[in-house]
This record gives C-alpha cells, structure tokens and sequence, in this order.
C-alpha cells in the first residue's frame, strides 16, 4: 500500500487527455522514434478480444496521395488482424525506441533463460547491443490512435505504397547476421537478398494497410504522459486558441 502512495519516478493519472499539445504538425520526438524503430506493434479488435500484432512498417511525412503523416503496413488477406479490420477498422500503435532485451535480475531466476541467448554473448554485434548506453536514447512510447485503410487492390496507390514500404524493409545481410546472433540456423538457401521480406510484401495475395498519424499520446521512462493531435492550420483558427484535445480546456 505504501508503494501505491508513493508512486515511482514521474507517475501521474493519465486516464483522461493529459498535457494536451495541438499542433499542426507531428511532435519531433514521435517523427524521430517513427523515423528509427524497427518494429511496431499493431493492436486491432473484434467485437470480444483486442489482438496485438508485430509489425514492420514504413513511416512517411506525406505521400502522393495524403499531405499528411501516413503508416504503411501489408497483411495477409486471411489473417486475423485483417479479418479484425474488415468489421473495425479502428486500430491502436505503439512505437518505441527502448533497448527491449531483458536485462538480468537481481535475483537469479533458475527457470529463465538470460536473454538474448549465450550465442549472443559471443556476438560483436550482441555486445553492442548489450552495452549500448541507454541514458542517450531519448527512451519514449509513443501510441497511435487511428483508422486503418486496406487500399484497393490494383491502384497506383497500393503499388507506390508497396514499392516504398519494400524499399523501407529490405535490410539483406542485417537480417541473416541477426538470426545467427539470436540463435536462429543461418541458411542462405532460404532467405532472398532482402532477408526474405519481399514475400511478405510483393506477393500477390497481400494487402496494403495505411494508418494515417492524427492524434496519439507519448509516455517516458519516467511515467510523464503528453498528449497530442495534429490539426490543420486552418481548423486551429476555427477551433480558437489554447483549445486542448477532445474540445475539453
């Protein structure tokens, strides 16, 4: 109970719009976390269960089609994200720049294999990771809120989104050392140049996914929240200045 009044580091009640910011353009740490992380993790619900998803993706300021922040995903027409999109296509992300292995505890745990792997430890590559200082990283959460878009099969606009998102994943030799470092068999045989992700992005039964970047909320290491949405100039005017999010002041 002590604990609970004594909250660590910077918590604070975040279940409604905290420190709203309204701008018109993307906050620069989020444009720099989207523009860095690997991965993200991609939330959609059916009618019951929420069902969370990793991702490969590619972020872009604008594109042909969009003046504004667009995601670019592909998912297999069969999944169950993509089925969870057809009846909702609301959809929740969460992006991070946090070194996401985790480190040993202070009380060994019999049952838990250190992680990454022992091979990792013999891995240049590895100790890097390992030993990166983590005091650089800016160390932020940022959850996205929006409404995906399948685009239609076929359009100029899923065929420059694919080409784009192929060119954003393709890291080739990254993705073979990588399996090596993490215990995973190196078979050149089976992967392409590209590490083997053009199958899932150029075959002909994916689908191409767009989530645009309107409004979301960052989180820090410490627990301090900021929420965010980016409105057009022109509605700013119309809205009135110093209005926060959801039209609550």
């Amino acid at each position: 109970m002590a604990e609970l009044q004594q909250p660590p580091l910077n918590w604070e009640a975040s279940a409604t719009a905290t420190h709203p910011q309204v701008s018109s353009t993307l906050p620069p740490e989020v444009d720099t976390c989207l523009k860095n992380a690997r991965f993200l993790h991609l939330a959609t619900c059916d009618a019951l269960y929420p069902h969370v998803s990793l991702m490969n993706y590619t972020y872009l300021p604008s594109t042909p089609y969009d003046p504004n922040p667009v995601i670019i995903m592909t998912t297999n027409p069969s999944s169950k994200k993509t089925l969870n999109l057809m009846n909702n296509p609301r959809v929740s992300l969460l992006v991070h720049d946090w070194v996401s292995h985790r480190p040993p505890t202070r009380v060994p745990d019999p049952t838990r294999e250190s992680s990454p792997p022992p091979q990792a430890t013999r891995s240049s590559l590895a100790s890097l990771l390992l030993n990166i200082n983590t005091s650089a990283l800016s160390s932020i959460s940022a959850t996205i809120n929006g409404t995906a878009r399948i685009l239609e099969r076929g359009s100029e606009e899923e065929a420059w989104c694919k080409e784009r998102h192929l060119e954003n994943n393709t890291f080739g030799d990254q993705v073979r050392e990588e399996q090596g470092v993490f215990g995973a068999p190196q078979n050149p045989a089976s992967t392409e140049g590209d590490g083997g992700a053009s199958c899932f992005i150029e075959g002909e039964e994916v689908r191409v996914m767009l989530v645009g970047v309107r409004e979301g909320r960052i989180a820090d290491w410490k627990g301090g929240v900021k929420d965010w949405l980016i409105v057009p100039p022109e509605e700013q005017d119309q809205r009135g200045t110093g209005t926060a999010l959801n039209g609550n002041s």
